[in-house]
């Protein structure tokens, strides 16, 4: 097991939270993690990461959704660049493509899509391109830190 996907399950288990990670064929989309667990594109709470200086914002957003800039902007109160390869891997501790919400190396402020709510389960990636695994949406706006807004 990664030392990623180990710092995703350790924070499940300190939130008392009986997931189990799930390992995925060849993943590259949201759609293509969807048909490989066999739910709606929108119960995939996608990790979109953005620079904000010296640090990153978090935006957990439904599969369908796509973050809007200047939405996502107002709300971390401050302009948002794409962060690179290097700050999303110094901050999160994981590579693009498997950015878990939660077991971050270093805090960032988290927005999660309204959207993730409707279901009673979503799928989060676990740390690496190849894992995800199921939970409820309030138990991940809770052990994400997340603040539900709009910003899609």
């Amino acid at each position: 097991m990664s030392k990623s996907l180990k710092r995703v399950v350790r924070a499940l288990r300190d939130a008392v939270l009986d997931a189990e990670p799930r390992e995925l064929g060849d993943c590259r989309t949201a759609a293509d993690a969807a048909a490989s667990v066999g739910c709606d594109l929108d119960q995939i709470a996608k990790s979109i990461i953005f620079g904000t200086g010296d640090g990153c914002a978090l935006f957990l957003t439904a599969g369908g959704n796509q973050v809007d800039g200047l939405k996502a902007s107002a709300l971390a109160g401050t302009p948002l660049t794409r962060a690179d390869a290097n700050a999303v891997r110094r901050i999160t501790g994981f590579a693009i493509g498997g950015v878990a919400p939660i077991g971050h190396l270093m805090p960032s402020p988290v927005w999660m899509d309204a959207r993730l709510m409707d279901f009673d389960v979503v799928w989060a990636a676990a740390g690496t391109p190849r894992h995800v695994f199921a939970i409820d949406p309030q138990a991940l706006r809770a052990i994400a830190g997340a603040t539900v807004a709009d910003f899609t």
